[in-house]
């Protein structure tokens, strides 16, 4: 073989050689572009996922707050307008008094709202504060409305007046401190006091004519809470039949409890006391990083 046709035979293996290192080359580059893509959809998903899962941890958080302010100031008003109704003709001054507690808890109820509904839309320059001119009353009267920051969320040391509001209207309240009251997270703090709230609220609705008592006790590793209210016993078949689905639970207000507690790494207990009336339960945490 001459000289001419061994470089004819080296350059056209050098050709194959170049053609199929190629043709890999564009395979591998395809099977990396597909990878990629498949990689940036599952990100894509995934992000999408977690959005979807925020907006509904924020709508279920939404609601519990809602839940929380309507039903105790609304159970509150209930109550009291009944009372007013039933002495508006023989005790005027006793009418009046419950048509101002009413009152209270009608704008409490608004204060409470438009503090969330401050949260949920800030103002236009960026602050928090009310919602707007149309949730204050005095954009009605045609006067200035006044921005007014926030309030802080609720928690244990607005339990007097929680107290005072509920004995009120009808049910008397002890409360029991044990242990050495101390600071708390901000979470727990309105986890325990919305504890306090759901269970008196029922207790107020529910109840017939008894009597509560709250015990909040500060536990070197956990905050434990406990609402037992009096009523009718089962065993002598005379318990109502209404307030046991709430006992069990299955309220959306004792739902919603859980569910906070549980976020803390806590448990919550709901249920019908065998001696009549209602026992709520619950233990949070405090040494949880």
């Amino acid at each position: 073989m001459g000289e001419d046709d061994m470089l004819t035979v080296v350059l056209a293996v050098a050709c194959a050689a170049v053609l199929v290192l190629t043709t890999a080359l564009v395979r591998t580059r395809r099977r990396w572009q597909a990878a990629v893509g498949e990689r940036g959809w599952l990100l894509e998903r995934e992000r999408e996922s977690a959005a979807e899962a925020a907006i509904a941890a924020e709508r279920d958080r939404i609601a519990r707050e809602l839940h929380d302010i309507v039903s105790h100031n609304v159970s509150l008003m209930v109550v009291q307008a009944s009372a007013a109704r039933e002495v508006l003709g023989t005790m005027p001054d006793e009418a009046a008094t419950a048509l101002r507690a009413v009152e209270d808890a009608g704008r409490g109820a608004m204060t409470d709202l438009r503090h969330l509904l401050g949260l949920l839309a800030p103002a236009q320059d960026g602050t928090d504060g009310d919602p707007g001119p149309a949730a204050d009353p005095a954009a009605d009267r045609g006067a200035t409305p006044v921005r007014t920051p926030l309030a802080p969320q609720p928690g244990l040391d607005r339990l007097g007046p929680l107290v005072d509001r509920i004995s009120f209207a009808g049910l008397p309240v002890e409360v029991r401190v044990s242990g050495e009251p101390r600071s708390l997270p901000q979470g727990v703090d309105v986890t325990a006091y919305r504890i306090v709230q759901e269970a008196l609220t029922n207790a107020l609705r529910h109840g017939d004519g008894g009597k509560a008592q709250v015990t909040v006790r500060y536990a070197d590793h956990a905050l434990r809470v406990e609402i037992l209210n009096t009523g009718p016993s089962v065993l002598t078949g005379t318990a109502p039949a209404g307030p046991g689905r709430h006992a069990q639970g299955t309220g959306r207000g004792l739902l919603g409890l859980r569910e906070r507690v549980a976020v803390y790494g806590g448990d919550l207990d709901a249920r019908r006391r065998l001696g009549g009336g209602f026992r709520v339960r619950a233990r949070i945490p405090l040494d949880r990083p």
